[in-house]
C-alpha cells in the first residue's frame, strides 16, 4: 500500500487538514493512521471548506470497515485498496463521495550521517525477529506480520512443541490446542504486539482452555506449598507469596477478598488491620481468627499506587532484612486511597523521618564523541566551568537525583555506570543507587539517587524512539527515563538530533516524532505526549542547533566567543529562532545562555574550535554553536528554579564539552501528611463556562476528558455547544463538576488537572492543557490556559474553576519559607522588590476574585532581554519558569557567572543594583498593591484572560464553600513553619568550610542546635556564605530587626571580581502589539 497516493502514514490530524484546505477541492481525501486506536486508520474527507474524518477500523478477522452514518450498512474490506475504490461511489455514507485523493508531498532526500553500528544482540522478543522494514510505522492494507516471518516463526515453535513432547507426555487434546494456536493464532498475536497490543487475546484463551479445571487442584494443594515455603522462608517462584488483594471496608477494618496469588490465580480469603496507636499492621485469614503476622511501621518501606485501578503494592522489610511486595486490588480507588492514608497517619505519627518536599536534581548532557572519557570528570558534577555555576563552597554538597545522558557513547552500561558511581562517590562519599538506564545505540540515559530516596521512587518507565535515516537507524534519536517522587512525576528525555546547519526542519520533525513516539510516565493519560505526562520534564541532549550565520563569518563568531559577546550570537542560534516562532519546544524553559559554545572543539584543548572539516565533496563548516541544550517544563506553579547552567573547562576528550544543569524542584507527598484524623466533607472541583477556541477545520463536537491523579478515573463532560466564527476558529462552551477522592487541602492544592479536548467522531484530540487547583485555592478563579496537540498550538481554553476543599490548612513548604524570607528583605528595603510575578505554564492567566494570582502568558513580550533569549518573544527569558515561584536571582545569591578564565563576576543589574527580587504569587505582590500592574494572557482566539473571559463568566455557585475566607491584606506573607528537607548521610562527610562575618553570627542566632551537614535539597534553609538566613518566626508585639547585608567574600582581593557586561535595553512592544492587563 506504499504505493497508494492517498496514504500518509502517521502524519499529524492538523497536517492532514493543511494538506486537505491546500487541495481546497469538494471530495479531496487521504488517509493516515489514527491517533487515538493502534492498527486503526482515518479517512479526512474536504467537503464546504470543512474536513469530515471517518474511522476505519479492523474486527477480529483484521477486516476493515468504515464508521459512516446510522443506518448505512456496514461493508468490510480485505484491503484498504477496495474500501477506497468502493468510496468513490455516492450514498455510501460519507458526507460526499470520494473524488480527488491528496498525494503525500514528497520530502527531500537525507544526505546521510557518519552511522556507527552497534555490536550486533541476539533477540530478546518477538519484535526483534521481524524484518527491519516492519517498525513503529507499520504498511496499509496489507497484513502487517509478513507471511515468511510468520511461517519462520509458526515452524520454528511447532519444531519446539514436537521435541518438548518427546520428552514429556501431554494429554492429547492439550496437544491439539497448542499445534492449532501455533498454526492459526500465533501470528495474529504477535501482529497485535507490533501494533502496541500487549493483551494475546488467543494465547489467553489457549491457557483459559488448558487451565479450566486446574482451580480444584490447586485448592487442595495450595496449602501445602505455603506450608513449605515458610518452611524453608524464600519463594518457591518468582509468583507463589505476592499476593493481590481485592480489598473492601467494613466495621473498622480492612476487609481482604479474592487474595490472588499472581502466578497461579487462587481466590482465598483474608483481613488486615491497622493500629495507628501502636504502629502496625496485621494480617488475617479471619476477621476472628488470631494474627498469622504484623509488621511495624518502620518496616513498611513504601506504598506504590499502581496505574490500575484499585491496585497497590506495599513493600515491607522482613526479620532477615529482606524486602517483599504485596500486591492488592481494591474493590475502587476511594477505599485504595482510605487504605493508604491510615497506613501515612500510623507511619506519620511514629516515624522520626519526615518526608522531603523539596529536592535538586542534576543534569548533564554529553556528546563523548566515541572517545573514552578521561580518568577525572568530577568537574561536571561539581558544576565547575563556565556559565552560571555554584559556590565553591557548596561543591562537596550531593544532590539528590543525578541524570547523565550521552550521545556517541563507546563505553559499555556496565563500564559507564561504574565510571559515574565511581566518580560521584569520590566527590560526595555516597554510593547512589542505579534507578534506571536505558541505551539507544550510542544514545544513553542514566539515572541515580541518594540511597535514602530508593524506597520513593517507583513507577519507573524506559523507552527510546529512532529518527535516524527513514527512522530505522538507531544513530540519532532519544531515551527517556520516567519515574513517581513520592507524588510527584518526572520524565527525563536525552536526545540526539539530525546534524549539519542546514537540517533544522529535520531537527524539527526529530523532535515531533520523539514527542509522538516516546512511551514513558502513566499509559492511562494515553490522550496526552510527554509534555503533559509529567509534573517536571526535562529535555536535554545534542540537539544540533547551529548558529545561523554563512561560513565566512567563522572568524568573526570565534572572535566575538573569546570577548564574550554571546548576546548577538545567541540571537542567532537556530534553537532560539524555531523557538519563538512557536515551531519546537513550545512553552519550554532554558535558563540563561552565559557560556561559551559547547562545539566544535579541537580535541584535548578548549583553546581553539575547529570549525573547518575536509570532506571528499569539499571543506564542510561547522561553526562553534550550542549544540548541547538542557530544557524544562512543569505543571502551573509547581516549584522549580534553576541553580546553575554552564559547561565545563577540563573535560577535553571530545570535540563537545559536558554541560551541568541543576535545580531546586518541589515534590509532593502522595498521601496526606497530617498527624491527626482525616477532617470530613466531600470536596468539589467545579468548572464554570469554559470556552474552547480551536483552530480547526474538522466538522465534528466536542467534549472534554478530565485526568488527575485525584478523581477515581478519567472524567468525560457532555458534548459542547459549538459557534463557528470568521476567522476559521471553533468555540466550544463546556461546563462541569468533579469530585475528588480527596478532600483534603493538604493533598488536594498539590494537584493538578489535565484537560484534553476530543471529537466525538473519531475520539482524536484537539489540544490538551493544564490547571492547577491551588489557583483556587481562596476563591473562584478565572483562568486561560493555551491548548496544544504533538507540539503544536490549536487553540485556548477560558473558564472558571471553583474549589471546595474540607477544613484545614496546608503546610506550609521549604520553597514557601524561601520565597517568604527574600519577600521580607524586599520589604524591609534590603533590596530592591520588584513586582515579577509567577509565569505560568502552558499561557495560564489566573485571575482570584479576592487575590490576583497575575498571569503570565508566552505570547506577550519579555520582560527583559535574557542570554538565551534573542529573538523567542516570551520563550526563553530566564526568569519565565512555568511554575517557578522562589526567587532565582537577588543580591545574595552565591551563584556566579564565570569566565573562560575562571574569573567570576557579582549578579548585577544594568544599573550597578542587585538583581530584581520575586514576588509570592500565592500572596500576591510585597511591593504594590494587590490591584497593581498584572498580566494577562491572549490566547489563540484572541480572547484574554482578562477580557473576552470576563463577558461570558457567570458568578460563582454559592453552594461552594471554602475552607480558607480571602486574606484583606493581601501582602503579608503568612509565617513560615519548619518543614521537611533531605539530609545526606555519607560514608565519610567532609569538613564545610566555615562563613564568616555577618553570616556567621546570623546563623548562630539562627540555629542553636548542632548543625548538620545538609544536602542540596535544603537550599535556602542552611546558612552558607552564598546563602541568606531564614527569617525569624514572628512574635506579636515584637519588631522584626532588619539585617544587614552580609559580607561577600567575592569583593576582597583575594577573588577579585570582573563586572558583568551590562544587558540590553528591554525592547518596547512593537506597533500592533498588545498587553493585556487583569485587574
Amino acid at each position: 500500500m506504499l504505493s497508494q497516493p492517498w496514504y500518509h502514514g502517521n502524519i499529524t490530524r492538523s497536517t492532514a487538514e493543511d494538506l486537505l484546505s491546500k487541495a481546497a477541492r469538494d471530495g479531496s481525501f487521504l488517509l493516515r493512521d489514527s491517533e487515538s486506536i493502534q492498527g486503526a486508520y482515518a479517512l479526512c474527507v474536504l467537503y464546504q471548506n470543512c474536513v469530515y474524518t471517518y474511522r476505519i477500523l479492523p474486527n477480529e478477522e483484521r477486516k476493515l470497515s468504515v464508521q459512516a452514518s446510522e443506518g448505512v450498512p456496514i461493508r468490510f474490506f480485505v484491503v484498504l485498496a477496495d474500501l477506497v475504490e468502493a468510496y468513490y461511489s455516492p450514498n455510501m455514507g460519507l458526507v460526499t463521495h470520494l473524488q480527488f485523493p491528496v498525494q503525500k508531498e514528497e520530502e527531500p532526500e537525507e544526505e546521510p550521517d557518519p552511522v556507527t553500528y552497534p555490536p550486533q544482540l541476539p533477540p530478546r522478543n518477538f519484535s526483534a525477529v521481524l524484518p527491519a522494514n516492519d517498525s513503529k510505522e507499520s504498511h496499509v492494507g496489507e497484513s502487517r506480520y509478513p507471511e515468511q516471518a510468520c511461517a519462520s516463526l509458526t515452524e520454528t515453535y511447532l519444531q519446539r512443541l514436537q521435541h518438548c513432547m518427546m520428552s514429556s507426555s501431554l494429554p492429547e487434546e492439550h496437544q491439539k490446542s497448542i499445534q492449532d494456536y501455533f498454526l492459526n493464532s500465533l501470528c495474529i498475536d504477535a501482529e497485535q504486539v507490533q501494533n502496541g497490543n500487549p493483551n494475546l487475546p488467543h494465547l489467553k484463551k489457549l491457557i483459559m482452555g488448558i487451565c479450566k479445571h486446574l482451580n480444584s487442584e490447586i485448592s487442595r494443594t495450595l496449602p501445602t506449598l505455603e506450608a513449605f515455603q515458610r518452611t524453608l522462608d524464600q519463594q518457591l517462584s518468582p509468583g507463589i507469596g505476592r499476593l493481590r488483594s481485592q480489598v473492601g471496608f467494613s466495621s473498622g477494618w480492612w476487609y481482604l477478598s479474592s487474595v490472588k496469588s499472581e502466578s497461579l490465580g487462587l481466590t482465598t480469603k483474608m483481613f488486615l488491620k491497622v493500629d495507628v496507636e501502636s504502629g502496625k499492621i496485621f494480617f488475617k485469614k479471619s476477621k476472628d481468627g488470631p494474627e498469622d503476622k504484623f509488621f511495624v511501621h518502620n518496616k513498611i518501606l513504601q506504598l506504590v499506587k499502581s496505574q490500575k485501578v484499585g491496585k497497590l503494592v506495599i513493600v515491607v522489610e522482613t526479620e532477615k532484612e529482606k524486602t517483599i511486595r504485596k500486591e492488592f486490588i481494591f474493590d475502587d480507588t476511594k477505599k485504595r486511597e482510605g487504605f493508604c492514608q491510615l497506613l501515612q497517619q500510623m507511619k506519620n505519627k511514629h516515624s522520626d523521618k519526615p518526608e522531603p518536599d523539596m529536592i535538586t536534581v542534576f543534569v548533564g548532557t554529553w556528546n563523548m564523541g566515541n572517545a573514552s572519557p578521561p580518568h577525572q570528570i568530577a568537574s561536571w558534577f561539581q558544576c565547575k566551568g563556565q556559565g552560571k555555576t555554584r559556590d565553591d563552597t557548596t561543591n562537596h554538597i550531593p544532590h539528590d537525583i543525578y541524570v547523565i545522558g550521552t550521545q556517541e557513547d563507546p563505553l559499555g552500561e556496565k563500564e559507564w555506570m561504574d565510571t559515574l558511581k565511581n566518580a560521584l562517590r569520590g566527590t560526595t562519599n555516597i554510593s547512589f543507587k542505579q534507578i534506571a538506564i536505558q541505551t539507544l545505540w550510542n544514545i544513553r540515559i542514566v539515572v541515580l539517587a541518594k540511597p535514602e530516596h530508593e524506597n520513593r521512587i517507583s513507577h519507573i518507565f524506559s523507552d527510546s524512539v529512532k529518527t535516524g535515516i527513514a527512522n530505522a537507524l538507531g544513530n540519532k534519536g532519544a531515551v527517556g527515563v520516567s519515574f513517581m517522587f513520592n507524588g510527584t512525576s518526572f520524565g527525563f528525555v536525552n536526545s540526539h538530533l539530525t546534524s549539519g546547519s542546514e537540517k533544522k526542519i529535520r531537527r524539527n520533525q526529530n523532535y515531533v516524532s520523539i514527542l509522538r513516539f516516546l512511551n514513558l510516565g502513566d499509559k492511562k493519560l494515553n490522550p496526552f505526549d510527554i509534555t503533559h505526562r509529567f509534573t517536571h520534564l526535562f529535555w536535554l541532549g545534542d540537539l544540533n542547533y547551529r548558529i545561523d550565520m554563512p561560513s565566512t563569518e567563522a572568524e568573526n563568531i570565534v572572535t566575538k566567543i573569546k570577548q564574550q559577546q554571546y548576546q548577538e550570537l545567541l540571537c542567532r542560534d537556530q534553537l532560539t529562532m524555531e523557538r519563538g516562532e512557536g515551531k519546537v519546544f513550545l512553552h519550554y524553559d532554558e535558563e540563561d545562555i552565559t557560556f561559551a559554545p559547547t562545539y566544535r572543539f579541537e580535541r584535548d584543548t578548549r583553546e581553539r574550535y575547529a570549525y573547518t572539516k575536509a570532506k571528499a565533496t569539499g571543506t564542510k563548516y561547522n561553526l562553534p554553536s550550542w549544540c548541547d541544550r538542557v530544557l524544562r517544563k512543569s505543571y502551573p506553579l509547581a516549584h522549580v528554579s534553576c541553580q546553575s547552567y554552564g559547561c565545563t573547562n577540563d573535560i577535553m576528550s571530545s570535540d563537545h564539552s559536558p554541560v551541568f544543569a541543576t535545580f531546586e524542584v518541589g515534590v509532593a507527598s502522595q498521601f496526606v501528611s497530617k498527624q491527626g484524623k482525616l477532617p470530613p466533607g466531600q470536596g468539589g472541583i467545579k468548572f464554570m463556562n469554559c470556552i474552547a477556541t480551536l483552530m480547526t477545520k474538522s466538522k465534528t463536537k466536542f467534549f472534554i476528558e478530565y485526568h488527575s491523579t485525584c478523581l477515581e478515573k478519567f472524567v468525560k463532560s457532555s458534548e459542547g455547544e459549538n459557534q463557528e466564527h470568521s476567522d476559521g476558529s471553533i468555540k466550544v462552551r463546556f461546563g462541569n463538576q468533579l469530585i475528588p477522592i480527596i478532600s483534603d487541602p493538604e493533598y488536594l492544592l498539590d494537584q493538578h488537572i489535565l484537560l484534553c479536548i476530543k471529537s466525538t467522531d473519531c475520539d482524536e484530540s484537539y489540544g490538551e492543557g493544564c490547571v492547577a487547583l491551588r489557583a483556587a485555592e481562596n476563591s473562584y478563579t478565572e483562568f486561560q490556559v493555551a491548548l496544544t496537540h504533538h507540539g503544536e498550538q490549536t487553540g485556548s481554553l477560558t473558564g472558571g474553576i471553583q474549589l471546595r476543599t474540607s477544613e484545614g490548612k496546608q503546610t506550609e513548604k521549604l520553597y514557601d519559607e524561601v520565597k517568604c524570607f527574600y519577600l521580607l528583605f524586599g520589604r524591609f528595603g534590603l533590596t530592591n522588590a520588584s513586582d515579577i510575578t509567577n509565569p505560568n505554564y502552558m499561557g495560564v492567566g489566573y485571575k482570584s476574585g479576592c487575590v490576583t494570582d497575575k498571569g503570565w502568558s508566552y505570547s506577550m513580550p519579555p520582560r527583559s532581554s535574557s542570554g538565551g533569549g534573542g529573538g523567542a518573544a516570551g520563550h526563553m527569558g530566564k526568569d519565565q519558569t512555568h511554575g517557578n515561584m522562589s526567587p532565582k536571582r537577588s543580591g545574595y545569591d552565591g551563584n556566579s557567572v564565570r569566565s573562560p578564565t575562571g574569573k567570576t563576576s557579582d549578579n548585577v543589574g544594568e544599573d550597578g543594583k542587585p538583581t530584581e527580587m520575586f514576588d509570592n504569587p500565592l500572596y500576591g505582590s510585597m511591593g504594590k498593591p494587590a490591584g497593581g500592574r498584572g498580566a494577562g494572557a491572549t490566547g489563540v482566539g484572541g480572547a484574554g484572560a482578562g477580557g473576552g473571559a470576563k463577558d461570558h463568566l457567570t458568578p460563582p455557585d454559592p453552594i461552594f464553600s471554602f475552607s480558607k475566607p480571602c486574606d484583606p491584606d493581601s501582602e503579608r506573607p503568612p509565617v513560615p513553619t519548619p518543614r521537611n528537607r533531605s539530609y545526606t548521610c555519607s560514608e565519610t562527610k567532609p569538613q564545610a568550610p566555615a562563613s564568616t562575618g555577618t553570616a556567621a553570627s546570623l546563623h548562630q542566632q539562627s540555629y542553636t542546635k548542632n548543625p548538620v551537614k545538609p544536602s542540596r535539597s535544603e537550599g535556602g534553609t542552611v546558612l552558607m556564605a552564598n546563602r541568606p538566613p531564614l527569617p525569624f518566626k514572628s512574635r506579636p508585639g515584637q519588631v522584626d530587626a532588619t539585617p544587614t547585608k552580609p559580607r561577600d567574600y567575592r569583593d576582597t582581593a583575594e577573588l577579585p571580581s570582573k563586572p558583568r557586561p551590562p544587558r540590553p535595553i528591554q525592547p518596547l512592544p512593537k506597533e500592533g502589539e498588545t498587553q493585556v492587563h487583569v485587574m
